[in-house]
């Protein structure tokens, strides 16, 4: 039987590609390059800027990352269900691949992880609406990255694991040119299909919570402290002043503002994981073991770690008495509101960070725009494919460009009645552009090259 099973992971291996060559080689590559990455991430400061990739003859892989939303539900909150349901309803973000797994939403009560504190203390506020402890909660209970890897596997009702997502996904890009290189390789197309696994570590859960904070209350101190300006005024500066309050008061009174925080999670996928998944967990539909379905249950070899977490907000103001207008206001809001801290997330973690490709060249041009944050003047790297000997993808830095004042494409989904809005609440001018432009040399660039924000 030891034997059996021995031959079975050789044969896996040989499969997937894990040759002993090929993982020293890898592993003396990760080795060479970790003091490299710890020193960046040492150097990294939280100011929302974004790090350059080396500009020289180092290589960017690209990978497809995968990802798997989710939303907390709180009750208590004005209009819960309304929430819940625009998230569920909303598109999922298309620079992903869907890796939804379980149910999309929990319940906050049922998994509230309340702050620690020293006895005879109180609770920070900010602690206790710190949601992390309850998703942390809830993924380990509920085994969310062993579920994620199950499907990355594709695991069956048996529990036998097969590689034709892996292998889907790493072909996902592959051009005939470069299948054609790949063939000219020792191992052909298979490098192109289980390269595929390289994507398991970039998978993601990002978990939101959103929550309506009336508008009111800030209309009204706003007003109130207009009125204090004014007082010891004369009757008829008082009266224009107290006018333009109650004017601007009965314009923003009605509504919320929707607050969304979203926390980042990555799957973690070692060369240790790796190792002991194939050698201990892996199980062949050719030769089921019941014994590694029942291993593969209980394992907590997984894990997803916390990256950190963003805010952004959406400004809801005109609701009216038309119940179905304000649904679709508020279905709005959240969906931008969302989609804003979704653009906040790229922006500071650089491996949830997503590539572009470029759909223009004259002009320059790619399909992102207000959705993703885009602001004139934000800088991008050009990133053009190669494939090596060994036949892997790789990409490296062409050039430059900087997204053009007044050409950034309105990209956000809103009513058409509706002004559009920052999330602040300040209108922004349509450009009317069917893409974002971009400014910078056009010499050598060609559409499908891939755009990475750096600043």
């Amino acid at each position: 039987m030891v034997v059996k099973n021995i031959k079975a992971v050789i044969a896996v291996a040989a499969l997937l590609g894990f040759q002993t060559n090929v993982a020293l080689a890898q592993d003396a590559e990760t080795k060479e390059e970790k003091p490299k990455k710890e020193k960046k991430v040492k150097e990294e400061k939280d100011d929302g800027k974004i790090a350059k990739s080396g500009k020289g003859d180092g290589v960017i892989k690209y990978r497809r990352s995968s990802l798997h939303t989710m939303i907390i539900e709180d009750a208590k909150l004005p209009d819960a269900e309304l929430i819940l349901n625009s998230f569920s309803e909303a598109p999922f973000p298309d620079k992903y691949n869907d890796h939804t797994v379980g149910a999309k939403s929990f319940d906050l009560e049922k998994y509230y992880v309340a702050p620690t504190v020293a006895e005879g203390e109180k609770a920070k506020k900010k602690d206790a609406k710190n949601y992390a402890p309850t998703i942390d909660k809830y993924i380990k209970e509920n085994h969310l990255a062993r579920e994620m890897v199950a499907k990355w596997f594709n695991r069956s009702p048996e529990g036998t694991f097969d590689i034709n997502l892996i292998g889907e996904r790493g072909m996902y890009d592959a051009s005939a040119q470069d299948k054609a290189k790949a063939n000219s390789t020792e191992r052909g197309e298979a490098l192109l299909a289980d390269a595929g696994e390289d994507l398991i570590g970039n998978s993601f859960v990002v978990v939101n919570y959103s929550k309506f904070v009336a508008n009111e209350p800030i209309a009204k101190a706003a007003r109130d402290v207009s009125y204090s300006i004014v007082a010891n005024a004369n009757e008829v500066v008082r009266k224009v002043g107290q006018a333009a309050a109650d004017k601007l008061y009965e314009k923003t009174k009605d509504g919320y503002s929707v607050w969304t925080t979203a926390y980042l999670y990555q799957l973690q996928w070692t060369d240790s994981m790796s190792a002991v998944f194939y050698q201990d967990l892996w199980n062949d539909a050719s030769a089921p073991d019941p014994a590694r379905v029942e291993a593969f249950n209980n394992s907590e070899l997984f894990e997803l770690k916390l990256l950190g977490s963003q805010k952004a907000k959406s400004l809801i103001t005109g609701l009216g008495s038309n119940a179905d207008d304000k649904t679709m206001i508020i279905k709005n809001a959240t969906v931008k509101s969302i989609d804003a801290v979704y653009a906040k997330l790229q922006r500071k973690f650089e491996p949830f960070r997503t590539k572009t490709p470029l759909t223009s060249v004259d002009p320059l041009g790619a399909k992102i725009g207000l959705k993703e944050g885009l602001e004139a003047g934000d800088e991008y790297e050009v990133l053009v494919k190669t494939v090596d000997a060994e036949g892997k993808v790789k990409w490296k830095r062409k050039s430059t460009i900087k997204v053009a004042k007044g050409k950034i494409w309105n990209n956000v989904a809103t009513d058409e009645n509706a002004p559009l809005v920052d999330d602040k609440g300040e209108p922004v001018e349509d450009s009317g552009v069917e893409f974002t432009h971009f400014k910078g040399k056009k010499g050598g660039l060609y559409p499908g090259m891939l755009l990475r924000q750096i600043k």
